[in-house]
């Protein structure tokens, strides 16, 4: 099954997330399909702390991936600030 779901990529005391498209069976933070955004919960400043690209993550979903939960919270927040 494909998911979108959240990996990690920052360093310690400093978390960064990619929004991937990724088989379920792969690692979290192993080879994904796509990246289709990005999340800083730590964003400061000009610094955007989500970035998300709602047409290919629709396109995806209408493929069968399912979003975790985390990252449904996230489209919600993402689809409400623009």
């Amino acid at each position: 099954m494909v998911v979108i779901r959240l990996a990690r990529v920052g360093s310690t005391h400093r978390p960064k997330y990619r929004v991937t498209v990724a088989d379920s069976r792969r690692a979290a933070t192993g080879k994904y399909i796509e990246v289709v955004g990005s999340y800083n919960p730590m964003a400061s400043g000009k610094d955007p702390g989500l970035v998300m690209d709602m047409d290919k993550i629709k396109s995806w979903i209408s493929k069968g991936a399912q979003p975790t939960k985390r990252v449904q919270s996230l489209m919600k927040k993402a689809s409400g600030a623009q």
